[in-house]
């Protein structure tokens, strides 16, 4: 019986074309050419980048507007004290899209009491001196109509203010407890107060971020970037956190009715939203606009070399 040796077949080097690449030249082409484009599109079209909002800041830059929202957060009459789910209870806050009040359903899930969180706790966390502490004793004492009404006054008050002196009148604690507030974030601390979530890395901006929205000192320097949402415009990004320039698809329908001028506006733009979604997801089985890349032809432009090539095979052929 005869054993047959396979015998190793070796490639025909002319079966195979080749041509020369320099795979380090073309990394580096690359390289430059990104780099060109990245630095020069950033200086055309990036948005301005200001130092970050914080607490400290809006206390120092002004100091009326910020005392004028602790009155309110103390009060229970700040934007999230009423914004509803996921914050609070508040009754008939929640939006609904249709019947459906999606808001509610979801629940309140990072449960927020702005007099508690904004202002009470932060001032009972570090030692206060002797007339703090007697004013927060005798807030916690007084009933919950009497805390607002001494809320209500000071703020009612402070509106009438001339010359930083605000007129006499029946305010209970509450002069001594945000004008203590106001120290505190003056000096920072106040911002490591409301992030501090008994955790090594406070990384939730979530508190800072309400508190500074229910005052005017944010909106206004957003305006004045052309920022503000009526105005077409993106915040900056949130400590290290990526910007909102990815939500424009979300936030281009707030400028247009008829969900610029609605109450549900948030609801009605996740229900667009969630049909657009969908849509995207069931294009290929869409009818008609399944097809619109046929149609418009343009894998033959991207793969050009490939049907270029195969238009010369076949006249070869001929």
């Amino acid at each position: 019986m005869k054993r047959h040796r396979r015998e190793s077949a070796t490639p025909d080097p002319a079966a195979f074309p080749t041509r020369p690449y320099d795979l380090v030249k073309e990394f580096t082409i690359a390289l430059v050419v990104v780099a060109l484009l990245t630095a020069g599109l950033a200086a055309v079209f990036s948005s301005p980048d200001v130092r970050p909002v914080t607490l400290a800041s809006w206390a120092r830059a002004d100091g009326a507007d910020f005392t004028a929202t602790a009155v309110t957060e103390l009060g229970g009459t700040s934007g999230t004290a009423g914004y509803g789910p996921p914050y609070n209870h508040t009754p008939g806050a929640a939006q609904k899209l249709g019947p459906v009040g999606l808001q509610s359903a979801a629940g309140v899930r990072v449960p927020v009491d702005t007099a508690k969180d904004f202002v009470l706790h932060p001032l009972r966390d570090v030692p206060e001196p002797p007339a703090v502490t007697a004013a927060l004793a005798t807030w916690d004492a007084a009933p919950a109509a009497r805390q607002q009404a001494w809320a209500a006054a000071y703020s009612d008050a402070l509106t009438k203010a001339r010359g930083g002196a605000v007129p006499t009148g029946d305010y209970g604690p509450v002069p001594v407890l945000t004008a203590r507030l106001l120290e505190l974030a003056r000096s920072g601390a106040l911002d490591g107060e409301l992030q501090a979530e008994g955790k090594f890395y406070q990384t939730d901006y979530t508190r800072p971020l309400l508190f500074l929205s229910d005052g005017s000192y944010l909106e206004s320097l957003a305006r004045a970037e052309h920022l503000g949402g009526d105005q077409w415009g993106m915040m900056n990004e949130t400590g290290n956190y990526p910007g909102q320039a990815w939500l424009w698809l979300y936030t281009f329908w707030y400028q247009i009715e008829p969900f610029k001028s609605s109450g549900n506006a948030d609801a009605l733009i996740w229900g667009v939203m969630a049909l657009l979604s969908l849509g995207l997801m069931l294009v290929p089985f869409i009818p008609g606009v399944r097809s619109v890349p046929r149609w418009t032809r343009v894998h033959r432009l991207i793969w050009r070399t490939y049907y270029r090539e195969q238009a010369v095979e076949q006249d070869r052929r001929k």
